[in-house]
């Protein structure tokens, strides 16, 4: 079976973390005997055919060198906000479009693409293909009325539709007009093979990109709010972002600098290491498409607090045990923590739930229902 991968989001070299679960897949794909072929965008003029970790990957000049930054920096959506943005996506869609095509005449069974945009806008007619939505392509589909418009034809086209989460299935079913059934959500893999069980003994972590929609400041105004009651729990944020300043003189209003550690944006290698010391994880984000940092905390043995309108985090917390789900507010929160942390066996709890993530996460698990979807795509 020959399978092609149509995204905007590859890893550009080994250790990268964009795209760094698909590279993941594609590896777990090739040891069941499947051909994966990659067609990405260049970055900044990197452009040409390369193989990275035995996957062939052919990367799209769609700019002039300067202008190539549309993809690999989570800044697609807001690129989309302007019409220069708007001008880049056209000019990256037709080149995705024109080398999936070069693609398919030249042998493919299949393709998968990964995002409905740019990645299912350019998927090509009449090949059998799986169309797999993220989180933030899917956010498009609930604020944006001309991404609703666009999106449908490819939702429609597509021979199997998949999701991440049962959150992100329903929106693409309010907003595409394609059902997603159950057999069809199934999050991305995550290679666990190095990552130790937390030993605990660092105090909470927040791992997300520093953007409002992760709501961080919302996990730092917990820990004032716990400080204020004579319970000190350091905070340790792992990842940078537009408001990494804003939050940073949050922390000095506060006057909780002695609690709260700003450790910056670090390689996805680097991220086991902070669980392992981690007691509990803060995931105050709203509206994700999954969460899958708090499925890697409870794959570490840490159990986590996150919120009830966190969107497909409440796919992977559990209301209690090992997590805890609360109102977006810093007393709800800190009453949550202080919940959890009184319980001697939270972290017994979150190995257990986290083994289980563990196995329904494997690559060579995801890798078989990816498989599935393929047949079944070939079939219909």
């Amino acid at each position: 079976m020959r399978v092609v991968f149509l995204t905007h989001n590859y890893p550009r070299w080994a250790g990268d973390v964009s795209g760094a679960f698909l590279a993941t897949l594609a590896r777990a794909l090739v040891r069941r005997g499947i051909s994966v072929r990659v067609v990405a965008p260049s970055d900044e003029g990197r452009g040409g055919d390369e193989e990275l970790d035995g996957v062939s990957v052919r990367r799209v000049r769609y700019a002039s060198a300067g202008a190539e930054t549309l993809a690999y920096r989570g800044t697609m959506q807001a690129a989309l906000r302007g019409p220069a943005g708007l001008g880049a996506l056209a000019g990256l869609w037709r080149a995705l479009r024109r080398a999936a095509r070069e693609v398919a005449e030249a042998g493919a069974d299949l393709f998968h693409a990964h995002w409905w945009v740019p990645g299912g806008l350019a998927l090509p007619k009449h090949v059998p293909s799986v169309l797999t939505v993220h989180g933030t392509d899917a956010a498009l589909l609930r604020h944006s009325r001309i991404a609703r418009t666009l999106a449908r034809p490819v939702f429609q086209r597509a021979t199997v539709v998949t999701a991440v989460s049962r959150e992100l299935a329903g929106w693409v079913q309010t907003g595409a007009g394609r059902f997603v059934d159950l057999p069809h959500v199934h999050p991305m893999p995550v290679d666990t093979t190095n990552h130790p069980w937390s030993v605990g003994g660092g105090g909470a972590v927040v791992i997300a990109r520093l953007v409002p929609q992760k709501r961080v400041g919302l996990a730092i105004d917990t820990v004032a709010f716990l400080a204020s009651c004579g319970h000190e729990m350091p905070l340790t944020i792992v990842g940078d972002g537009p408001e990494r300043g804003a939050l940073e003189r949050l922390v000095e209003k506060l006057g909780i600098r002695e609690f709260v550690h700003f450790a910056g944006a670090v390689a996805s290698v680097v991220v086991p290491s902070y669980l392992s010391r981690a007691d509990l994880m803060i995931f105050p984000a709203q509206g994700e498409g999954f969460g899958l940092v708090a499925a890697e905390a409870l794959m570490a043995g840490v159990p986590v607090v996150a919120c009830w309108d966190g969107g497909g985090v409440l796919d992977v917390v559990p209301p209690n045990g090992a997590g805890r789900l609360t109102l977006p507010a810093p007393e709800a929160m800190g009453d949550a923590i202080l919940g959890l942390v009184s319980e001697h066996d939270r972290r017994d709890m979150a190995r257990l739930v986290g083994e289980s993530w563990r196995a329904r996460l494997d690559p060579d698990h995801v890798a078989e229902i990816c498989e599935g979807w393929y047949r079944e795509a070939l079939g219909g």
